[in-house]
């Protein structure tokens, strides 16, 4: 998605704060959201944002600073005058009513003409593949199923923003990998603001136009997928995002020369025969494997360092059998890496 960031933001946090007496859930954000943006909220239990996301719907009130919904100060007003609709993780559908009848419901609330609102119902449905369950109860449709009868709902109101807290949080493995492509097309075909508030990286990576990473009620970096994978701020953005390496101290001079902590992912590392040889543009460090996880696709190398400290590899099973990687428990290797692959880290604000 391309944004143009000369236009007034969907959504703007000026210096936003809530607190709980000595809690500070929320503390001093600044941020925007351009309108049309997939943008995640990511971070993990009581980092803020889910407390942000209430903000944002008018649950809950700052206890200082501003938010702001395509230019207006929205910090007082209540839900029923923000542009805004929410989904949650629990669905919240009404079970006496029929697929169409939730969707509908907002609809009749706004005494929306009868003919109008079924046009509209009709279109959600479509969108996101119902068309065919318009009569059935909740309780006689499939949890992915329910959860798109709920994004119908949000967006059959036609909301500028659309707030999703966790919507698939509910859902098994394989179902919600297909929700998030499914989630991410909608989004595009309707053009309008998703915020998405999420612990699972998977969702934010997959998913989103640009990352908020939050810990400890601020935000710790704002970027693209992969600016935040790749280029992490923080020890804590390196840590949380995937997996990766820190390395600091003696552990990290023996290796680059200086004490300064880097990260480095463990799937950039190649596991090579001892006394391998580099280039100028490579790092190494030997080690013994002290542990292996054989996952199926890829196998996970835990490697304690000569020099001290551990670096854990992941490596793809391409020829490699279960018996193959499991032999090789024990066994000294050298690792290898390029140094471009190393990211300098501070410490989390």
């Amino acid at each position: 998605m391309t944004v143009d960031s000369s236009s007034i933001p969907a959504v703007r946090f000026d210096s936003v704060s809530r607190h709980f007496g000595d809690v500070k859930a929320v503390n001093n954000v600044s941020l925007d959201i351009q309108d049309g943006e997939f943008f995640t909220m990511l971070g993990p239990s009581g980092s803020g944002k889910t407390t942000c996301l209430r903000l944002v719907a008018g649950f809950d009130r700052p206890t200082s600073g501003t938010i702001l919904l395509h230019g207006k100060d929205v910090t007082d007003k209540p839900p029923y005058e923000r542009q805004v609709n929410t989904v949650f993780q629990d669905y919240a559908l009404f079970p006496h009513m029929t697929v169409g009848e939730n969707v509908a419901y907002g609809l009749m609330i706004d005494q929306v003409p009868k003919e109008t609102r079924q046009k509209r119902v009709n279109d959600m449905l479509e969108l996101v593949r119902l068309s065919g369950l318009t009569g059935r109860k909740p309780s006689q449709l499939s949890g992915g199923q329910r959860q798109r009868v709920a994004l119908a709902r949000a967006l059959v109101k036609h909301p500028r923003v659309l707030l999703l807290d966790e919507p698939l949080g509910a859902l098994d493995l394989k179902l919600r990998q297909q929700m998030q492509i499914e989630l991410k097309a909608i989004q595009q075909r309707v053009g309008i603001t998703f915020v998405y508030v999420t612990h699972d990286q998977e969702e934010a990576l997959t998913m989103s136009d640009r990352i908020a990473v939050f810990n400890l009620g601020s935000i710790e970096q704002v970027g693209s997928p992969s600016e935040i994978y790749e280029h992490p701020a923080t020890a804590f953005v390196a840590g949380f995002v995937g997996t990766s390496n820190l390395v600091s101290g003696e552990a990290a001079r023996a290796i680059t020369g200086s004490t300064e902590t880097f990260s480095i992912r463990p799937e950039k590392i190649h596991l090579a025969e001892p006394g391998s040889s580099i280039t100028p543009e490579m790092y190494a460090a030997d080690g013994s494997v002290r542990d292996v996880v054989y996952l199926g696709l890829y196998t996970r190398y835990l490697i304690e360092l000569e020099r001290g400290g551990d670096l854990v590899v992941v490596q793809q099973n391409l020829t490699n059998t279960s018996m193959d990687v499991l032999a090789a428990r024990g066994r000294k290797v050298r690792l290898l890496w390029q140094r471009e692959h190393n990211r300098p880290v501070k410490s989390s604000s």
